[in-house]
C-alpha cells in the first residue's frame, strides 16, 4: 500500500469508529463529534472506558496494535454494562462490530466509576497473560529478540547452538511491515505448519532512530534478501514473502554503501586494500594437510578442528549393521570390497560399535581436507607430524555458476570476485547491457522499477536509460566459515531495509545442537559472554550466579526480619 490507500485506510477506519460510538460517547457524556478525531477520539476513549492515556500510544504500534484493538473493543462494552461472558466472546469474534448492537440497538448507561479490577481468579489470569504478551511483544518487535545459530557460516566466531540475543536498537528498530500477524512468531505457526501472517496489507519501510550505523566489521542479522521458502529445510515451491517475515541470516558486514569490493584469493580488499577483520574474527578456509605418515583426526581433534570427514574399513558389515549405521546418519560404500564407512570429525561413537559388534579400522591418508582458522594453520605449520598445508583456491578466472550474478560475463567465484562497486542512497552508476546484470535485482526487486532490453538499450519503467540513482543503502554480507557460507557472493547486495539488528550478547550454548535435546553438551566458557568488544570474550555466568544468589539470601533475610518483626 502507498500513501494515499493509507490516507484513506484509516479515514474508513475513523469512520467505522465513529459511526459505531457516537452515541456512546453522548452517553456518557461527551459530544458526538469527539468519536470523530483521529487521535482525539482514542484519547477520550480511554477517559470513557477509565484507562490511561498512554494506551493510545500502543493503539499505533504495528502488531501491538493488534493486542491492543480486541482489549479496547471489550473495554468498551464493559464500560456500559456489557460484562457477560456471552458479550466478551460476541465482540472479540464479530472484529469490534458487536459495538454496532450496543450502540444502536440496546438501552445502555455509562459506568463512570467502574471496577478495573478482575471478579475472578480466570480474570485475572486472563488480564496477566495479555499484559504478559503485550509486554513481551513489545520487546521482541523493537527492541531484543533472542536467535539461535543454526548453521556454520561464522564457524567460530559464531557457533552451531549459540543461543544469542540481538539488539534491534542499535541500527534503530524496523517498524513491523506486515499489519496482520500472529505476535511472538516468525513466518509459520508452530505445531500448525502454517503461514503466521497475511500478506496485505503493508506497511511503507520506517526504521526508528538508533545510536549506530552499520559499520565494516559488524556482524549483522538481516532479513535474507532471496529468501522463497516458507521455512527452512523444506523443499517446495518457491513463495513471495513480505520483507520482514523473510527468513533471518546473520553474517560480517565486509562491505559498506560506497564501497568497492573484490575478493583476491579468498581475502576481502575494500577500494584497493585488505579488510583488516576484527581481532574476535575467525575466519576459516578450506586447506590441504600433506604427512608422509598420514595426518591423524587425533591431531585435528586436539587443535580443535571439527570440519573433516572421517574414512573407517570395515572387515564385513551385515546387511542389518549397514542399515543401523545408515540410520544413524553414516555414509557406506563398497559393501564387499571392503565396507568403507565415512562420517565427520566426530567418528562413531563407542557406544555404537559395541552394540552393533562392529570391528574398524580408520584411514588416516597422507593427503587430507580440513577447515582451519589462521591459528590452527599456524599450529599444524609448527607440528613436526605435518609435511605441509596449502590453502585450496579457486584460480582466478575459473566461473562458478552460483556466484552472483550468475551471468557467464562474469567468470568469478567465491574466491577471486569482482571489483564490484556496493551501492549507496543517492550514489548513480552507468547503466548499459554489460553492467545490467550487477543490479538488475536491484532496481526491479528491491527499487520496486520494471526493467528490459532493447537492442542495446537498457529500459527502466519502459523508459530508455543510460544511468540509475539508487534510492536506499546496500551492504555486502559474508560469513567468516568462508568456504562454507552462502553469502552476498551467492545472491549479492543486502538492501538497507532487510537489516534487523546485531548480535550482543550469548547466553546460552551447546555442543550437539542440530541432534536433539539428549545430545546437547553446554559449553560453558561462551555462555554469558558479550559478541562484540575486543581480546578473548570472557564469560560472565559466574557473576551472574554470584549476583542470583546473593539476591536470594537477600530476599531471605529480608522475610525473615519481616516475619520476626510482625510477632
Amino acid at each position: 500500500m502507498d500513501v494515499t490507500q493509507w490516507i484513506l485506510f484509516i479515514l474508513l477506519v475513523q469512520v467505522i469508529h465513529f459511526l459505531g460510538t457516537w452515541k456512546l460517547y453522548k452517553i456518557a457524556g461527551r459530544k458526538p463529534w469527539e468519536a470523530a478525531i483521529p487521535i482525539y477520539n482514542a484519547v477520550v476513549l480511554m477517559k470513557i472506558i477509565n484507562r490511561p492515556a498512554w494506551w493510545v500510544i500502543l493503539l499505533f504500534i504495528p502488531i501491538i496494535n493488534l493486542l491492543m484493538f480486541p482489549v479496547i473493543w471489550v473495554e468498551t462494552v464493559r464500560s456500559f454494562g456489557r460484562n457477560s461472558l456471552a458479550d466478551t466472546w460476541l465482540t472479540i469474534l464479530t472484529l469490534g462490530f458487536y459495538i454496532y448492537y450496543v450502540n444502536y440497538a440496546l438501552e445502555v448507561s455509562h459506568i463512570k466509576d467502574r471496577s478495573l479490577h478482575p471478579k475472578s481468579s480466570s480474570g485475572e489470569w486472563v488480564s496477566s497473560i495479555v499484559f504478559a504478551v503485550v509486554a513481551a511483544t513489545l520487546v521482541h518487535t523493537y527492541f531484543i529478540q533472542p536467535y539461535v545459530i543454526p548453521t556454520g557460516s561464522l564457524e567460530r566466531t559464531l557457533r552451531i547452538g549459540d543461543l544469542l540475543f540481538v539488539s534491534k536498537f542499535h541500527y534503530g528498530a524496523r517498524a513491523p511491515m506486515t499489519t496482520i500477524a500472529a505476535p511472538m512468531v516468525h513466518d509459520t505457526l508452530p505445531v500448525f505448519g502454517t503461514r503466521s501472517y497475511l500478506k496485505k496489507p503493508q506497511l511503507p519501510y520506517f526504521r526508528l532512530p538508533g545510536f549506530t550505523k552499520v559499520d565494516r566489521n559488524d556482524i549483522v542479522v538481516f532479513s535474507w534478501p532471496a529468501d522463497t521458502v516458507r521455512a527452512f529445510f523444506k523443499k517446495e515451491a518457491g513463495v513471495v514473502k513480505p520483507i520482514d517475515k523473510k527468513s533471518n541470516y546473520v553474517k560480517r558486514c565486509v562491505g559498506l554503501p560506497g564501497d568497492s569490493l573484490e575478493i583476491r584469493d579468498g581475502y576481502v580488499y575494500i577500494d584497493g586494500k585488505q579488510l583488516q577483520l576484527s581481532d574476535r574474527a575467525k575466519p576459516q578456509y578450506d586447506y590441504m594437510l600433506y604427512a608422509q605418515d598420514g595426518v591423524s583426526s587425533r591431531l585435528l581433534l586436539e587443535l580443535g578442528v571439527s570440519e573433516f570427514n572421517r574414512t573407517y574399513v570395515a572387515q564385513t558389515l551385515s546387511p542389518q549393521q549397514i542399515m543401523a549405521l545408515q540410520s544413524s546418519g553414516f555414509a557406506v560404500f563398497g559393501q564387499n570390497n571392503p565396507p568403507v564407512i565415512l562420517t565427520d570429525s566426530r567418528g562413531i561413537p563407542a557406544e555404537v560399535i559395541r552394540s552393533l559388534g562392529l570391528s574398524l579400522r580408520e584411514i588416516t591418508d597422507r593427503e587430507r581436507r580440513a577447515t582451519l582458522t589462521d591459528e590452527m594453520v599456524a599450529q599444524l605449520r609448527a607440528n613436526p607430524q605435518i609435511d605441509s598445508v596449502v590453502k585450496i583456491i579457486e584460480p582466478k578466472g575459473d566461473r562458478d555458476i552460483s556466484v552472483f550474478p550468475q551471468n557467464p560475463e562474469y567468470p568469478w567465484n567465491n574466491d577471486n570476485f569482482g571489483p564490484i562497486f556496493i551501492p549507496a542512497k543517492g550514489s548513480t552508476v552507468s547503466l548499459n547491457v554489460d553492467v545490467l546484470p550487477l543490479y538488475k535485482k536491484i532496481i526491479r526487486d528491491y527499487e520496486g522499477n520494471t526493467v528490459g532490453v532493447s537492442g542495446n538499450q537498457v529500459l527502466v519503467n519502459g523508459e530508455a536509460v543510460q544511468q540509475y540513482t539508487f534510492q536506499q543503502d546496500y551492504y555486502w554480507m559474508m560469513g567468516d566459515n568462508r568456504d562454507h557460507s552462502e553469502d552476498s557472493r551467492t545472491w549479492g547486495y543486502v538492501p538497507e531495509n532487510h537489516i534487523v539488528g546485531t548480535p550482543i550478547f550469548i547466553w546460552l550454548s551447546f555442543d550437539n545442537f542440530n541432534e536433539g535435546i539428549a545430545h546437547w553438551k553446554p559449553r560453558w566458557d561462551r555462555i554469558f559472554t558479550t559478541v562484540n568488544g575486543e581480546g578473548e570474550p570472557v564469560s560472565y555466568f559466574r557473576y551472574f550466579l554470584m549476583a542470583l544468589a546473593a539476591w536470594f539470601l537477600f530476599d531471605f533475610v529480608r522475610k525473615r526480619r519481616k516475619k520476626s518483626s510482625t510477632k
